[in-house]
């Protein structure tokens, strides 16, 4: 009987497992970076171990060390999560040789299936493996990190000219993220569907087909949302679907929980590839079938037999990834403090973080994962867009707005959405629409708290005040006026205007705006601004053509034999930086004269670091 588990990750994964750990009585264990030290997953646990290593990023994909930390903290078994090691043989076979439980799947079915190029041949798929074979007529192809998933290591190439580029970019990318830099090339199907099954299998022969899930909108080939079940596939292809899987578990004598993937075009199944380990997107899964998978993976760890049948589908769920990144600035990955994080009751929220902590540079951005169900997929779409929309958020940009849009856009509401959805739709989903009463309702909460400091109104003729924000990458000016009766505004009647609350009625319709500031950020409802100082730093400005740091991160690479007074185009790489474990390529803006190069490989660079400047000609 298992009585202590580590979990060999981090973050929402780790807080996850921890949870069932806990309702199940078993003792639960940590391990952490140094950059990790505080982070909610080392405070939950009953026990944490820090691994030492070259950089954080790095720190978890030693499995040497998280097998001596189980042993030093007393843990009888090891859950791996999902990512870093979880896909990683010699590791599930050190984790075993330390006379530990492994809660995964035999070392020869992750080996058999943890790289994509060896899962295809298994299943009678031959990808392009070697990238001089690819021709025009290949065109387009993907090319894809043979280790991993989570869109690490994934590059569409539609240009010849391209791939050699592409290849580079997804071995560095891949080598980050997962320590093996492989990457193959297969044909990329346009505008498909991706479909997977969960599957569940125990050491007595039982394999469970747990219903299907689709994860069909990805930006980057990051999933961004999942539901359960997958929407209008016919009885025949769902049952093809569970087949291929259950075939796919057998083929290898898997055990444990995994998901094969597959891409659905024309009411044709394509394998893509099968994880052997447990999902991002597995709460979808959990909510329509009522179980905890988790739990399901101690008990086949221990040797318990799953029932002859599955459990059977209840309602819909849907779920979706909310991600530090601002669209403003090229999808960048933001750093800083979380200061509130809520959702609605009756929504699951998943995550990593509490209230206070701060989110690093070091791994991937996602903040949380929120889950709604209901009897029907309407129901539970609708319930997910009302609570992301009212969920509290106060801290860095995120994609909620793009969540909310994307649940109520009709190709999604519609089911009849597919991998191209947001080539098609991302410009429309994430343009610019903030609340065109938030800049003023912050600006009249600030005159409220002055007023309780200093006093209130002066009986001094004068004229309107002014105040500047930028809410979305845009500078907003307001004005509003201290009066004898309280503050007024041109074209609103102000109701009530209090430090953390204003109210405002125009057309005879009352607005409650809810105030809330950390420094220079504030808060209005759901849209962030940020105060303008009255008098510009004359210092703060940069020359026409400079290039900054768009995020904090690494320099990786510079592009071979750029050098000041280089010629360069507009559109051209000029440099690579590395955060949260993507690579994010630095382009020249114009067309021009490189006129100064501060960016060398290996740097340590802050967000706005001057990294180059392109003078235009």
């Amino acid at each position: 009987m298992i009585t202590s588990v580590l979990v060999a990750n981090r973050g929402e994964i780790a807080c996850r497992v921890f949870r069932t750990c806990r309702q199940w009585g078993i003792r639960t264990v940590a391990v952490h970076s140094d950059a990790d030290a505080n982070a909610l997953h080392t405070r939950v646990a009953d026990a944490a171990v820090r691994l030492p290593g070259a950089s954080p990023a790095d720190t978890y994909l030693r499995g040497d060390l998280i097998v001596k930390a189980a042993v030093a903290a007393g843990a009888d078994a090891v859950h791996p999560g999902y990512g870093f090691l979880s896909e990683n043989a010699d590791f599930a076979r050190a984790v075993r040789d330390a006379g530990l439980v492994w809660i995964g799947p035999p070392p020869e079915a992750i080996e058999a299936m943890a790289s994509k190029t060896r899962a295809k041949e298994l299943m009678g798929i031959a990808p392009l493996t070697d990238p001089a074979d690819v021709t025009e007529a290949d065109l387009p192809v993907l090319v894809k990190a043979a280790a991993g998933g989570g869109g690490r290591g994934m590059r569409v190439v539609r240009r010849l000219a391209d791939l050699d580029a592409e290849l580079t970019a997804a071995r560095a990318e891949a080598t980050s993220a997962f320590g093996d830099g492989e990457v193959f090339v297969e044909p990329y199907l346009e505008n498909g569907r991706h479909v997977e099954v969960q599957i569940l299998a125990d050491t007595h022969g039982t394999v469970w087909a747990l219903g299907t899930r689709d994860c069909s909108l990805q930006r980057r080939h990051q999933k961004v949302i999942e539901e359960a079940p997958a929407p209008g596939l016919t009885p025949e292809l769902a049952a093809e679907l569970h087949d291929l899987a259950v075939r796919a578990a057998r083929a290898v004598h898997y055990v444990g929980a995994g998901t094969v993937e597959f891409l659905v075009a024309d009411g044709k199944a394509h394998f893509l590839e099968m994880n052997t380990r447990l999902q991002v997107e597995h709460p979808v899964t959990e909510a329509v079938f009522g179980i905890d998978l988790v739990a399901l993976q101690l008990r086949v760890a221990e040797g318990h037999a799953l029932e002859t049948d599955a459990p059977r589908a209840r309602g819909h769920a849907v779920e979706a990834r909310l991600y530090a990144e601002d669209p403003a600035s090229g999808w960048a990955p933001q750093t800083g403090r979380l200061h509130r994080l809520t959702v609605p009751d009756g929504i699951r929220l998943d995550t990593g973080y509490t209230d206070g902590d701060d989110i690093g540079v070091h791994y991937d951005p996602m903040l949380a994962k929120a889950v709604a169900h209901a009897p029907t997929r309407a129901e539970a779409v609708r319930r997910l867009a009302g609570a992301l929309e009212r969920a509290v958020i106060h801290g860095p940009v995120t994609n909620r707005d793009l969540l909310v849009r994307s649940l109520r856009h009709d190709e999604f509401t519609s089911g009849r959405m597919d991998t191209g959805f947001y080539d098609r739709h991302l410009t429309d989903l994430t343009r610019s629409a903030p609340d065109p009463l938030a800049p003023l309702a912050a600006a009249l909460a600030d005159a409220a708290a002055g007023d309780a400091r200093f006093g209130g109104w002066r009986n001094l003729p004068s004229g309107p005040q002014v105040k500047r924000y930028t809410v979305g990458g845009e500078e907003h000016e307001v004005r509003y006026h201290h009066t004898r009766t309280g503050l007024t505004a041109e074209g609103v009647h102000v109701v009530r205007a209090d430090p953390d609350l204003v109210v405002l009625e125009t057309d005879g319709v009352q607005r409650r705006f809810d105030i809330a500031r950390y420094g220079d950020r504030i808060h209005v409802n759901t849209t962030a601004l940020t105060a303008l100082p009255r008098f510009p730093d004359p210092t703060a400005q940069h020359a026409p053509g400079s290039l900054l740091a768009p995020m904090p991160g690494t320099v990786v690479r510079v592009a071979e034999g750029l050098t000041e007074g280089t010629t360069v185009q507009a559109g051209q790489p000029l440099l690579w930086l590395e955060a949260m474990k993507m690579e994010h390529r630095i382009t020249a803006p114009v067309t021009g004269r490189l006129t100064a190069l501060n960016a060398v490989p290996g740097q340590q660079v802050a967000v706005g670091s001057l990294l180059a400047v392109v003078q235009a000609t």
